[in-house]
């Protein structure tokens, strides 16, 4: 399946269906995470693979053969896949999100990308901030520089969010779907973590977008209200899209904590400490923490699943989520991230210096689990201080929500 040519693609199958299928790709992918992370992207034989069987389509509309499916169906897809390679689970949960997000759009816009190639695969950046978009007649010249565009090497389509003019009144945040033969991507991408990501940065100049592949942010706030809503009744594009998302980046925390993990129980179980010759196992200090990494993934994992679970019940009843709802979905998948991320601590203090080697599984989890802390979604003073001051009374402190 190439850019030029498109695709006729199967429908993409059902949750349980595509769970199964991530399941049975873990090996092949994590073949595959050493180049990625040497190549600073993920290999294309990795983003077909995943293509092929459909995974990034967990929420995309079924009009276009997608899943359509509970959002926790993404939760358990992007994590299996992030244990394997987080780099992976990482671009891997951008195109979930990105195709979610594609159900709020006008229904010419998502015909005009899923038409000809309904398994597409999407990349993009939501910070307005990175670029401008003028109006012209029938749509925008959009212009701009968006970083972190993660996965994109692998991508047919490119959102980027800009700030669109609003005649005389201030600009409006509005995201703008573009495809591959109109941006340049720009090699940035050398980093301590997260290197397999091929998160670099992405210019458009003076691109025209005609209005149907627009979408003011404003429109992916809940409740129906979004124009997609009028071809895709299922309650996911009725979520609060950027309530929800914080938990597509936690998951990726979490699967990366599972894998880190389980490395280090396997090698603790018959590794023998050089200076006592006694069984790491044995240690009552090595047990406790074990057992508190172990906690922390399980609650994470709790934590992402009712944020799912929460946000969806809401959105089935065709209703906008409360703004506490809305924080509260931000926070709890935050702190499912920041527990995560003391897990890989723990096990990394655990591994001494053996976890220093860049061979070690180890290692990598630390330098990836400190790059997904940079990641706004994972900031917890952020995302704890807005639900803090809604549930005293003010304002959230996020447009977006």
């Amino acid at each position: 399946m190439t850019r030029e040519a498109g695709s006729k693609a199967a429908a993409a199958g059902s949750r349980a269906a595509l769970l199964g299928r991530a399941q049975a790709l873990v090996e092949a992918i994590r073949e595959r995470s050493d180049a990625a992370e040497e190549a600073r992207r993920l290999p294309l034989e990795t983003v077909e693979l995943m293509r092929a069987e459909g995974l990034h389509r967990i929420l995309q509309p079924g009009r276009h053969g997608g899943a359509e499916a509970h959002f926790a169906g993404m939760a358990d897809i992007v994590e299996t896949i992030s244990r394997a390679c987080c780099a992976a689970g990482w671009c891997l949960t951008q195109y979930c999100s990105h195709n979610c997000l594609l159900g709020y759009w006008p229904a010419e816009g998502q015909d005009e990308i899923w038409g000809p190639m309904p398994d597409a695969v999407v990349a993009g950046v939501l910070i307005p901030a990175c670029g401008k978009a003028r109006k012209v007649s029938g749509g925008w010249r959009v212009s701009g520089r968006w970083p972190f565009a993660s996965g994109v090497y692998g991508a047919d389509w490119f959102i980027a969010a800009a700030l669109a003019e609003n005649g005389d009144g201030p600009p409006i945040a509005q995201m703008h779907a573009v495809p591959f033969k109109d941006y340049q991507i720009i090699d940035t991408w050398h980093t301590a973590g997260l290197r397999g990501t091929g998160s670099a940065d992405v210019a458009i100049e003076d691109c025209f977008v005609p209005e149907s592949r627009a979408l003011p942010i404003a429109k992916t706030k809940g409740g129906g209200d979004a124009p997609g809503c009028a071809v895709n009744g299922a309650a996911l594009y009725k979520l609060p899209a950027f309530a929800m998302f914080s938990i597509n980046q936690s998951v990726v925390a979490l699967g990366l904590a599972q894998a880190a993990f389980d490395v280090y129980v396997e090698q603790a179980r018959t590794r023998i400490t050089r200076m006592s010759g006694k069984s790491i196992a044995d240690y009552s200090t090595a047990q406790v923490k074990v057992a508190e990494a172990d906690t922390a993934i399980k609650i994470a994992r709790m934590l992402l699943h009712d944020a799912c679970e929460r946000g969806m019940a809401v959105a089935e009843k065709g209703e906008i989520a409360p703004m506490p709802l809305k924080t509260e979905l931000r926070a709890k998948a935050t702190m499912a991230g920041k527990l995560s991320a003391d897990a890989v601590d723990l096990v990394f203090q655990l591994s001494g210096g053996a976890g220093l080697y860049n061979h070690n599984p180890i290692s990598r989890a630390m330098r990836d689990m400190n790059c997904i802390r940079g990641h706004i979604t994972q900031n917890w003073d952020v995302n704890a201080s807005n639900h803090g001051r809604v549930l005293m009374g003010l304002p959230s402190a996020d447009p977006a929500l």
